[in-house]
């Protein structure tokens, strides 16, 4: 025997609950709806890395000196008590820096004047003893030999002001080291001491610098050292690839570090940037011989694509498989809307335009 079951009619949640169930959706009268089961996400602009051809070069990081950079340091023991100038400040040539107490050798001076006169007094003296044994021997009241003792004694006394006239030049002099002046105009780049501190012979007080004339100074291994180009251009840049130099010469100075197998590299800066300071990182791109280590061509990419992070430099490099991953590359130089690669990126990949969008795109 056979039953039969009315079946009642579905309702709007148990539509709504297949739906969900079956992967689709219901819109708000009932209607289903077919939705897709991801998502699709928007293409990124990428490019393409590709290598162009250029010059050997060798790219390194040096660091910016100034050419006449001097130490001031006391030349004698003291307390100091005067320092008229701060770090930052602008001083003339010959401008007093500091002042060491000079109670102590203004006494030494006092003491050698006075041991001066007296000696100038006793070859006055002396002097005056041998007229009169010249005119006692004319007469022949007193022996040769008393007018020749009469002129030793002379001849003594006169060799004795001679020598205290040398020591009273000598303390005068040291008496003067007690001030200490600016060898150069330039800028006053630090001070170590503090009016009150007690300065000893050797200790540097200020250091100045002339920032008219800068260069940079790098240590390049010894075997790019020998391929360097005699008289070939080098460039030079800042930490972010900016404010170029570039036609500038280099000097190859002929000692070796015996540690590090480097060899120091100069440039010279005619008409630095403003705001180049010593002590400053910056970029340089030195010409050499072919080589293995000199690298036959440079990749760049736009500046849109950098990403600044800290002291992070990254770009976003889209996989095979469509992902974005951020990975951190080394800059070079900057030229136009382009940005040299140094290291962290190769030939063919594809780094992301927008690095805003690639961010997006790995966070979903």
């Amino acid at each position: 025997m056979s039953r039969s079951f009315a079946v009642p009619p579905l309702t709007a949640p148990h539509r709504t609950l297949i739906a969900v169930l079956a992967g689709v959706s219901v819109c708000a009268f009932g209607a289903v709806l077919l939705r897709p089961a991801h998502a699709a996400a928007p293409a990124l602009a990428t490019v393409v890395v590709t290598a162009a051809e250029a010059a050997n070069r060798y790219a390194t990081d040096g660091t910016v000196e100034a050419v006449r950079d001097a130490r001031v340091a006391s030349q004698v023991p003291g307390r100091i008590v005067e320092l008229p100038v701060r770090a930052g400040e602008r001083v003339q040539a010959g401008q007093v820096l500091a002042r060491i107490d000079p109670s102590v050798v203004n006494h030494q001076v006092a003491g050698s004047q006075a041991q001066l006169a007296q000696a100038q007094a006793q070859v006055t003296v002396a002097r005056n003893e041998l007229q009169r044994t010249r005119q006692l021997v004319a007469k022949s009241y007193v022996s040769q030999a008393a007018l020749e003792q009469a002129e030793a004694q002379a001849r003594a006394a006169e060799a004795q002001v001679q020598a205290l006239q040398a020591q009273v030049a000598a303390v005068s002099a040291q008496a003067g080291l007690h001030v200490l002046r600016a060898p150069f105009a330039g800028w006053v780049a630090q001070v170590p001491v503090s009016q009150g501190d007690a300065a000893g012979p050797g200790q540097t007080l200020m250091q100045v610098y002339d920032p008219s004339a800068l260069r940079v100074a790098a240590q390049v291994p010894e075997s790019v050292a020998a391929r360097l180009r005699a008289g070939g251009d080098v460039s030079v840049s800042d930490a972010e690839g900016r404010a170029a130099l570039g036609g500038l010469k280099a000097e190859v100075l002929p000692a070796v570090d015996p540690g590090s197998r480097t060899v120091t590299v100069r440039v010279a800066l005619p008409g630095a940037p403003d705001g180049w300071r010593p002590g400053q990182s910056v970029k340089l791109v030195l010409p050499v011989a072919g080589g293995a280590s000199a690298p036959a061509a440079r990749i760049a990419v736009p500046r849109t694509a950098v990403v600044t992070r800290s002291e992070l430099q990254g770009v976003y490099v889209v996989g095979k498989d469509g992902l974005a991953r951020l990975r951190q590359v080394r800059l070079g130089r900057a030229t136009g809307d382009a940005v040299e690669v140094l290291a962290g990126l190769d030939a063919g990949e594809r780094v992301a335009v927008d690095p805003v969008a690639a961010a997006r795109a790995t966070a979903r």
